[in-house]
């Protein structure tokens, strides 16, 4: 009878140890809704990525059309990461949070800008070192991953 209660301990912890192992490598967050943020600059275009091509970064699955592309970015994220994560830099800038839209974005000063709405980008280049600087100030009201 002890035998059989060692057994079931043992058994028990393991797979105690197995489930808990696994919920730690839940995968986080897409990314930018599955695009490809080395794309914006190396085609100057938003191109979907694909699930064959993720890297797992900053709390977040990012997806890539290439595995070219994944590998610049792997080499240094910060370069190719939109500033904002998934969020609107007007909106941010103004101290709202809004989703972004992949498909609206800007490259200014080598830094990639998401937007919720196509006027974004021109919104934004209006008044560009003004809208920067609210937009990094209100960075705080970001919801952490």
């Amino acid at each position: 009878m002890a035998n059989v209660s060692r057994r079931f301990a043992l058994s028990l912890a393991s797979c105690l140890a197995v489930c808990a192992l696994a919920a730690s490598a839940e995968p986080g967050p897409l990314a930018i809704k599955g695009y490809d943020p080395v794309a914006y600059f190396t085609q100057q275009r938003a191109t979907p990525g694909l699930a064959e091509f993720e890297y797992r970064w900053d709390e977040h699955r990012w997806h890539f059309s290439s595995a070219k592309h994944r590998d610049l970015f792997k080499a240094d994220p910060v370069k190719y990461a939109p500033q904002f994560a998934n969020f609107c830099a007007v909106a941010l800038s103004r101290g709202e949070i809004r989703e972004a839209n992949p498909e609206y974005w800007l490259i200014s000063d080598g830094k990639l800008y998401l937007f919720g709405k196509t006027a974004g980008p021109d919104l934004f280049r209006k008044e560009l070192e003004i809208n920067r600087e609210r937009a990094d100030q209100n960075r705080a009201l970001l919801p952490k991953p």
